[in-house]
């Protein structure tokens, strides 16, 4: 049994000794008053023994791991140029392994990038003051039609929508769909760097209630969300015929490729700004309504905005810096935490609650919020500006604070971006996003 089980616990030492500290965290050390230091990549001889690596790709790992190390200890100069060669260093070892080792090497890398979950923000436990903040989430009164401004709970079981169910009888939109060549893109060019895909897909729906020449609603989707198995175009089908959602275009859009720091998606969705919104609005949009012969209304109560994880992030900062052009968000387990630090935003999305809404005047935003129980990082320190449970917590905290139209639904027994949570509140949500709209035909 011995020799079968070698390669588990060489890669089970690996891990564990992620969990602790290595000598390369000695000498990146984190700036004074940091909350968290990144967690590198273990030394050759860890990887050699959990990987079993030849000698030739040991020679070629070394100064990539060497390269990582002078990041890390330039950590207190720059914590994104760290996420960037972490993941520069991770991508170019991961094509230098066979098959076998990939896999063995992916939860490595994602512990060391401190990614989705992963690493950042875990080291120290959490404060009996961090458990307080996410213990009162339990008692919070079960999500139901009709539901208010407020926080609301589901679970621990679920059952899909009945929405999500074609039915006879009802109008069926079109699903369309098309590719822009990522070199194309004056906003997210492809330079060969970040992960970035060379094309990307955008899946449209148009409602067979559709008038030509009549400015639609639209439902502008980051990561394409709804546009597989046609989950979102079911649900506007069947709403739409209801009269429970008005007649709306949706803009399925996939995003650029990868995912955590360093990547193309992280750009796109994880930087704090407004550059995603008009990126969509230059250079989506309007080849959405010349290919297809619609038209979208420019009124910003018409407009909603989706997604889920980072693509929730970026969701919320198409209405947050645009409300000219955005006025809704439906937002799943929203990463509203430290994925991308810049400038203005030193703790990433985190800022959003913690400075950004708390400090502006009131925007004329509608906001449906989502996170679940075993949520990302839901056991790290708040400290560590990387625990989805608390970032969505004082995301409620400071909407309500402010008098914001929002709800957050706190799913039990769930976790991030839960499939079987989606299922059951698409519909529900949906509807109390677009509660109060009032077409405008012009």
């Amino acid at each position: 049994m011995y020799p079968k089980s070698a390669p588990l616990l060489r890669t089970a030492a690996a891990l564990c000794l992620l969990a602790t500290a290595h000598p390369l965290v000695a000498a990146a050390a984190a700036p004074a008053g940091a909350a968290f230091a990144a967690v590198p990549l273990p030394d050759l001889a860890t990887l050699k023994s959990a990987l079993t690596l030849s000698e030739q790709q040991a020679a070629q790992i070394s100064p990539l791991l060497d390269a990582q190390a002078k990041a890390d200890a330039a950590f207190a100069t720059t914590q994104s140029q760290a996420d960037a060669a972490r993941a520069e260093a991770n991508t170019k070892i991961a094509a230098l392994l066979n098959d076998t080792q990939k896999p063995q090497f992916a939860p490595i890398a994602a512990g060391a990038r401190g990614g989705r979950g992963g690493g950042r923000g875990n080291a120290a436990p959490m404060t009996d003051a961090d458990k307080a903040e996410i213990a009162r989430l339990a008692d919070f009164p079960a999500w139901k039609a009709g539901s208010g401004d407020g926080n609301f709970s589901i679970g621990p079981d679920y059952a899909p929508a009945p929405e999500q169910t074609p039915r006879d009888g009802v109008p069926k939109g079109r699903v369309e769909s098309f590719t822009l060549n990522a070199a194309d893109s004056k906003f997210y060019p492809d330079t060969g760097k970040r992960g970035a895909s060379a094309t990307r897909k955008v899946t449209v729906y148009i409602p067979g209630q559709y008038v030509a020449g009549q400015p639609a609603p639209v439902i502008v989707s980051c990561d394409a969300y709804g546009a597989n198995r046609n989950q979102l175009p079911t649900i506007l089908d069947n709403m739409i015929a209801d009269k429970r959602l008005p007649a709306m275009i949706a803009v399925m859009i996939a995003n650029g490729g990868g995912d955590g720091p360093g990547s193309e998606r992280g750009l796109e969705y994880d930087t704090v700004s407004g550059k995603y919104a008009e990126f969509v609005e230059a250079e989506i949009l309007p080849k959405v309504e010349q290919d297809y012969g619609v038209k979208i209304t420019k009124d910003p109560d018409g407009r909603m905005t989706l997604g889920g994880s980072s693509g929730g992030s970026a969701a919320f900062n198409m209405a947050w810096f645009h409300p000219e052009l955005y006025h809704r968000a439906l937002i799943y387990s929203g990463t509203f935490v430290n994925q991308q630090a810049g400038p203005d935003t030193p703790h990433g999305a985190w800022n959003v609650h913690e400075t950004m809404i708390p400090n502006s005047p009131v925007k004329p935003l509608r906001l449906w919020l989502h996170v679940s129980q075993n949520d990302n990082s839901s056991t790290a320190p708040s400290s560590g500006f990387h625990n989805w449970v608390i970032a969505n917590i004082r995301m409620a905290d400071v909407l309500k604070a402010k008098g914001y139209h929002y709800e957050l639904v706190y799913a039990k027994n769930a976790g991030h971006t839960d499939g079987k949570v989606i299922a059951q509140t698409y519909p529900q949500a949906l509807e109390w996003v677009w509660q109060g709209y009032k077409p405008v035909t012009k």
